[in-house]
């Protein structure tokens, strides 16, 4: 028998001259005779079902060479048939001998039951089942690029683990040890708004993605739908781009696209640039070498690589020791606060570049770096006139220019000219632009500096009341070293600085010795206020429940890491305590304080002794008090005794007979988190209503993570949003340091297994 051209089981294309035997259903091809690109063959192909009961594919219809077979010669098979859930069987005629489900290529149907025994693949790329119960994404069987977004205790026991993909779009994982419903791997995002017409499933893509997909029945026309991605950044895949390739993305569409470090390279296919690039000149040829330096980009390290290529440098060493290391080709130094540098050896090098990445990296190549010109956008319509579009263009500057000034003329005419430009309604300031206001304004807008809101160690801060009856808070700033043209170029940084959970400044005065910055008002005030004291210090109506104070966190979380991540410039906060952290009429998070540190002398600060470092005790990082560097990795430790505080109720230094006059944040470790009771460390008076524990677990991990005494075993703000927001796992902290604070930090070499997947997470 032979079967080709059949509806079920039939040859399609999928490039010039490349084709596969392919299971359609719904129009969809679901299983490749084979795999990619093992089952790849031309337009003379024959795929054959012989009497013996073995399924061939072979590479021409006569005495062609076998390029796949089905091996169930001799099992009696005397049917293939494809079934309603698509599984296509080879058949004694009682019993299926043979079935695409348990010999999946790059696909996973509803029903289909997906083992440890079970890989998919695309290409270089697989996707497995791991005994441990967890997800992994390879390339070329040696790069995780990927892991499980399993929402599940990180000491998950698991006998049989396997994966079903649900009719309704949910990826889950099954084990016989399982007491309860199956965890979930990932969902299709219209969960809940489904019907029966839609089919849904999990495939692997050449672009070494794992996605799930939908797609309408009642057409059959092959159309699918992506409604989940494993790895939302696709640059983030390892290989997407080849050997010495750069993925970035195109600034109109925003989509992935593939380009040579530098013109010292080269595209190896000029017609497809996927496919990596090579040297113009080979590196071992040349007579002198030199590393070119590639802005807001990263060379992807996962693991093996990470384990052997790791070390911690500034970013002068990080490129002259890859310059003079002979098997170095190109390294990486990040400028998250870690000081971590990557070298890479020679072999398969992946690449990444984007404005919003911090870090640094460096290419050896041959004298002189040729670097490459800036991506431009698209084109302008060829159909538009550009002569027309400049004429309009300038007409419309010329405008604007005769209106403002115009305005300004009639204006300067008026008494109180000044006055008006200097109190303009915080409604006004939405070019970002902070307004300049006068000692005397501010004198009186705050009546004297009567009314202190609070004090920290940036300065004072007093309410005052501008145009329009607009409350404000001002902050008078001690101990600032810059001249006036820095100072304002500080303020103008931190203005242009917006996020959701970032105090907004609106203006600033600098006039003599006086410096004052204007800030929006918030009229829940601090967060220090609603966390600490007795039930008579403290009324019931200020007692902030636990869902108020998650949200909280995750807020302060996400505002550290748009200024440590996300900012052109990583921005170092330097005094994250509950005095700086201030509330919304709706108990949102607001951030106070941020980029107030490079406005200080620091160093000469230092100089003078540590009781002149900027910050507070309790929550400052040992290095600050060893004099050792100040990465972000400090505001992390901060956050973390934050994050402490606010499960706790509880100051983190505080010292009494209950708690064996230990710091309470190690004796709640000791005595508490390690024998489990978690419910022992939470504030009291959390009890009296609803507590979601899951979410407290996670809060108390990621703290006792955020003060280890070691900065680069402390997690990435990024990362702690991730775990926070429960899409991401944590392991369980050691123990924090023991010694008091001003002790020197612990050597480097003190990083357990579980530090080391922390960090290797949060590359991923």
């Amino acid at each position: 028998m032979e079967i080709s051209e059949q509806d079920v089981l039939s040859f399609i294309q999928e490039s010039e001259n490349t084709y596969f035997a392919a299971i359609t259903y719904n129009g969809i091809p679901v299983w490749k005779a084979g795999g990619d690109p093992g089952g790849a063959v031309d337009s003379s192909a024959n795929l054959r079902f012989l009497p013996s009961g073995d399924l061939q594919l072979l590479t021409s219809s006569t005495s062609g060479s076998i390029v796949w077979r089905s091996n169930t010669s001799g099992l009696g098979i005397t049917v293939a048939f494809l079934d309603d859930s698509g599984n296509f069987v080879l058949s004694n005629g009682v019993i299926p001998m043979w079935t695409t489900f348990d010999n999946p290529t790059d696909t996973i149907l509803p029903g289909q039951n997906f083992t440890v025994n079970h890989v998919l693949r695309s290409g270089l790329y697989s996707f497995r089942l791991l005994r441990s119960g967890n997800i992994t994404l390879q390339w070329n069987e040696t790069v995780y690029y990927g892991s499980s977004p399993l929402d599940a205790p990180s000491n998950l026991t698991v006998k049989a683990p396997s994966l079903g993909m649900q009719p309704v779009g949910i990826l889950q994982l099954f084990d016989p040890l399982f007491s309860r419903n199956p965890l979930i791997i990932a969902r299709d995002n219209d969960y809940g708004e489904i019907h029966d017409a839609t089919l849904r499933f999990v495939k692997l893509d050449s672009d070494g993605n794992l996605r799930i997909y939908s797609s309408s029945m009642s057409s059959g026309s092959g159309n699918k739908i992506v409604r989940w991605t494993a790895v939302s950044d696709q640059c983030q895949v390892f290989g997407y781009c080849g050997n010495m390739g750069i993925c970035t993305y195109d600034e109109v569409e925003f989509a992935p696209v593939c380009r040579c470090p530098s013109q010292n390279f080269e595209l190896i296919d000029p017609k497809d640039s996927r496919k990596g690039c090579k040297y113009k000149e080979d590196i071992q040829h040349c007579l002198e070498k030199t590393m070119l330096p590639l802005n807001n980009s990263v060379f992807l390290t996962y693991a093996p690589e990470y384990d052997s290529d790791f070390f911690t440098a500034n970013m002068a060493a990080c490129w002259s020791n890859c310059l003079s290391g002979p098997v170095c080709i190109a390294s990486t130094s990040f400028a998250d606060g870690t000081g971590v540098c990557y070298m890479k050896k020679s072999g398969f090098i992946s690449g990444y570049q984007s404005p919003a990445l911090t870090s640094t990296s460096y290419v050896k190549v041959c004298y002189p770096a040729l670097p490459n010109p800036q991506l431009r956008l698209k084109e302008v319509d060829s159909k538009r006139d550009p002569l027309k579009i400049v004429v309009v263009a300038l007409g419309v500057s010329l405008g604007m220019v005769i209106l403002v000034c115009g305005l300004l003329l009639h204006y300067r005419s008026k008494p109180g000219y000044e006055s008006l430009l200097s109190q303009s309604s915080p409604s006004e300031y939405a070019s970002g632009v902070p307004v300049q206001f006068t000692y005397k304004q501010l004198l009186q807008a705050t009546r004297g500096f009567k009314e202190k809101l609070g004090e920290g160690g940036f300065g004072t801060v007093y309410r005052g009341i501008i145009s329009n009856n607009t409350v404000v808070a001002v902050k008078q700033l001690e101990g600032i070293g810059q001249g006036e043209k820095q100072f304002r170029m500080e303020v103008a940084t931190i203005s242009s600085t917006h996020h959701l959970n970032l105090v907004r400044l609106i203006g600033h005065c600098s006039e003599g010795r006086h410096r004052l910055l204007v800030y929006e008002f918030l009229k829940n005030g601090s967060l220090d206020s609603f966390l600490y004291g007795s039930d008579d210090e403290l009324p019931e109506k200020k007692v902030l429940n636990w869902q108020i104070r998650y949200n909280i966190a995750l807020g302060l979380a996400k505002g550290i890491t748009y200024l440590h991540e996300e900012c052109r410039d990583c921005i170092l906060h330097g005094d994250i305590k509950p005095g700086n952290i201030l509330l919304d009429e709706n108990y949102n998070c607001r951030v106070s304080d941020f980029g107030l540190a490079k406005l200080l002398t620091l160093d000469k600060h230092r100089q003078r002794g540590l009781s002149n470092v900027r910050g507070t005790r309790g929550y400052l990082a040992p290095e600050w008090l060893a004099s050792l560097p100040i990465t972000a990795k400090a505001d992390v430790y901060s956050y973390g005794m934050v994050l402490l505080e606010m499960v706790s109720g509880r100051r983190n230094f505080e010292v009494s007979p209950e708690t064996d006059n230990k710091r309470f944040s190690l004796w709640a470790y000791e005595e508490l988190f390690e024998k489990g009771n978690l419910v022992g460390i939470v504030d009291k008076r959390l009890l009296r209503s609803e507590v979601d524990m899951e979410q407290v677990t996670r809060a108390v991990q990621v703290s006792y993570w955020c003060i280890q005494e070691q900065p680069s075993d402390r997690p990435s703000m990024g990362r702690i949003v991730q775990v926070l927001e429960g899409i991401a796992q944590i392991h369980k902290p050691p123990p924090p340091m023991a010694k008091i604070e001003g002790s020197p930090c612990m050597s480097p070499e003190r990083r357990t297994e579980d530090d080391t997947s922390i960090l290797l997470a949060r590359r991923m």
